[in-house]
């Protein structure tokens, strides 16, 4: 397979991959949403990190209850604590790293 072929399928994976990401965003610069599909969509980013958090935090293995990582839920408790105080996404996210990396370290 030649270079050129890769670099067709990488452009293509990408042109792919931006369409969907990037349409609705054209699309709706022009339209006024109602405001109850605007509230709607706001709650859209909220359950997306809270889906990501609990994948994160729970171990799941075939015909069993999850079972939950507790390294990562006791980080998750001085990140809860500095979101609640700053309200800084990227404070938490120090935070979480951190803790989990000196938990990691000691136990």
């Amino acid at each position: 397979m030649s270079n050129q072929y890769f670099l067709l399928v990488i452009l293509g994976c990408g042109i792919v991959t931006w369409i969907p990401r990037i349409l609705p965003f054209v699309l709706t610069r022009t339209m006024v949403l109602p405001p109850l599909f605007e509230k709607f969509l706001s709650y859209i980013p909220l359950t997306i990190l809270t889906a990501l958090l609990f994948q994160s935090l729970l171990v799941f293995r075939s015909g069993q209850l999850p079972g939950l990582k507790f390294p990562e839920i006791f980080a998750c408790i001085p990140a809860l604590i500095v979101g609640i105080r700053t309200n800084d996404l990227m404070k938490i996210v120090i935070t979480g790293v951190l803790s989990v990396a000196l938990l990691r370290l000691f136990f």
